[in-house]
């Protein structure tokens, strides 16, 4: 088999990849172990994300890649590897700083069609190895597949039934059905899952307190805008019009979840608060309590995915000795603008994106404006920042295929890729970085500098994308004390260990965000918290983000969160599994 791959110097990366997928294919149809293990790299990395058995999993190294998919493989018939002719690709490539060749294969299982990424190195002798390889559900097949057998009527002939808009007001109402899926949380994660979970014939609500769609971006502060390109923040199936900028302002995004929600005719009440559920394990069915403005409703949908955020719910620290503090204490949550405070002291406590914005905002409007820093924190400039998000930017391949590309992407090869380029924008950013320093600006580039993503992925926050503030910071413009200098609080603001006093009207408390963790508890009960245990940060075992997208240890509860293109990247494989479940052909192939 090696004789076969070894390639002519002017073989295309096209039939490279197409050598080594043909292999591939036939080396599991004959469930050779050698013939297998020669096509993989000795620090090779198979990531399932449910392509190849239902696991949501990595696996390192070429004996256990070998194994695990040789197992999974033949439990599934997984069989048919080809080249995807729609890709526009294989192609030459540099990840991690050494260069490979990227594909997109296509393949059948007993589950229904997959699809994946691989990248080949080219070893010594010219034999193609792969680095890194990654399998899933092809869900636009499975959909399209689906939809084949659904009918629908050109035209009315029956001018006395509901027409549409009666039919989706029936539909919203939810009066004499239940939903088969409850998506708590009404932003980019919930109805992300909830446009997939309704493509793949699923019925789904989404509940949120809020008064309007898209309000828990359009309430908040009023310089807020994305801070990576519009690329990487896509929704699936209406991407954005060309005239869009390059970083979304919140009203605008705000405007675009509304807009979308009532495109994609998804199912959604506002002002509504879900006060809790209860899993019938007899039933299969949750018993969810939400509250609505006319009064409390019961809803008994088998499955409610949780779309609160990672960073959905304000986390307002106990801090000793602020109750004596006479002013006005916010969330950053809660902060709205910054006019209202010109020509008066403000204390912002916080060093991450939001802190540095609502500085920044203050200082425009005139304020005199302290920030406080308790734990060191990135900072990059916005422009090196896109660098980690490289795959989506320039010209290539669609949306679709940059999206598998991504995800095939396996931790341990993520931390050398975002460690170098780390690397790079700390080179970028040494002038403005030194600065920061001097004025007493305490960095930290991410856990074995790895930069803002890894930091995001495992513990919400900790990072800011300088757009200004910075400069204001190293400049003296806006004033920076460390949390350690303080010995207190008084009345009219903080007392410092100099002996001196900082008097200020508002403190403003831009200190995160609780994850899903802790509202599993208050919503679901104790016993439920214990079994499903904790969510996000990544698994030693897995190597992939906990509970995240995937079946808990609580049947019917599911999570979903993170960035616009994680939402959109992942929001289908919920729907996926509860598709599979309720068609009881998930729990035959939990292999």
């Amino acid at each position: 088999m090696l004789d076969q791959l070894n390639p002519a110097t002017e073989d295309t990366p096209e039939l490279l990849a197409e050598r080594w997928i043909g292999a591939l294919d036939a080396a599991l149809t004959s469930r050779s172990l050698d013939a297998l293990a020669a096509l993989f790299a000795t620090e090779s990395h198979w990531r399932n994300i449910l392509g190849i058995s239902w696991h949501f999993a990595t696996f390192s190294g070429r004996q256990r890649v070998v194994a695990e998919l040789l197992a999974h493989a033949g439990a599934v018939n997984a069989r048919g590897f080809r080249l995807d002719g729609r890709a526009l690709i294989p192609r030459r490539a540099v990840m991690a700083g050494r260069e490979v060749i990227e594909a997109i294969f296509t393949f059948n299982t007993s589950n229904g069609p997959g699809t994946g990424a691989v990248r080949l190195l080219q070893e010594r002798g010219g034999n193609s190895a792969s680095w890194t390889f990654s399998t899933m559900p092809d869900f636009d097949r499975i959909c399209d597949a689906r939809a084949k057998h659904a009918t629908e009527e050109s035209f009315a002939r029956d001018f006395a039934a509901p027409d549409w808009l009666e039919q989706r007001q029936t539909s919203r109402a939810y009066a004499d059905r239940e939903p088969d899926v409850l998506v708590v949380g009404g932003g980019h994660a919930g109805i992300a899952a909830a446009v997939e979970c309704k493509r793949i014939g699923l019925h789904a609500l989404i509940v949120d307190r809020q008064q309007r769609i898209g309000d828990n971006w359009r309430l908040r502060y009023r310089g807020l805008k994305l801070h990576n390109k519009t690329p990487v923040n896509l929704f699936r199936y209406l991407p954005f019009p060309p005239t869009f900028p390059d970083y979304i302002p919140k009203d605008k995004i705000a405007n675009w979840l509304e807009s979308y929600v009532d495109i994609m005719e998804l199912d959604f009440w506002t002002e509504t608060a879900f006060e809790g559920a209860r899993y019938d394990e007899t039933a299969q069915r949750w018993t969810a309590t939400l509250q609505r403005p006319d009064g409390p409703r019961t809803l008994h949908p088998k499955h409610v995915v949780l779309a609160t955020s990672v960073s959905g719910t304000p986390n307002i620290p106990a801090i000793p000795g602020i109750a004596q503090f006479g002013g006005k204490v916010l969330h950053s949550s809660a902060f709205a603008a910054g006019r209202e405070w010109a020509g008066r002291s403000v204390i912002v406590f916080g060093t991450g994106t939001s802190a540095h914005d609502i500085c920044q905002e203050l200082h425009a409007a005139g304020a005199d404006v302290t920030m406080i820093q308790r734990s060191p924190t990135m900072v990059v400039n916005v422009e090196p920042a896109q660098l980690y998000d490289k795959t989506y930017l320039g010209d290539g391949p669609p949306i679709e295929v940059r999206d598998i590309l991504n995800s095939g992407v396996p931790l341990p090869v993520m931390k050398i890729a975002h460690r170098i380029i780390t690397d790079e924008v700390k080179r970028l950013d040494a002038s403005l970085l030194s600065r920061l320093e001097r004025a007493g600006f305490r960095l930290e580039f991410g856990e074995d500098g790895t930069g803002w993503p890894l930091k995001f992925r495992s513990r919400g926050g900790g990072y800011y994308f300088n757009v200004g503030c910075s400069e204001l910071i190293a400049d003296g413009k806006i004033r920076l004390i460390q949390a350690a200098d303080i010995t207190g609080f008084t009345a009219d603001g903080l007392a410092l260990k100099d002996g001196t006093t900082l008097a200020a009207e508002l403190f403003v408390l831009a200190t995160g965000y609780k994850g899903h963790d802790h509202l599993l508890a208050k919503l679901f009960g104790e016993d439920v918290a214990e079994r499903v245990g904790r969510v996000w940060g990544f698994d030693d075992a897995t190597q992939e983000l906990r509970n995240m997208w995937t079946r808990t240890g609580q049947p019917g509860l599911w999570f979903t969160g993170g960035a616009f293109s994680q939402a959109r990247i992942y929001s289908r494989f919920i729907a996926l599994q509860i598709a599979a479940i309720e068609a009881g052909s998930l729990s035959k192939h939990l292999n």
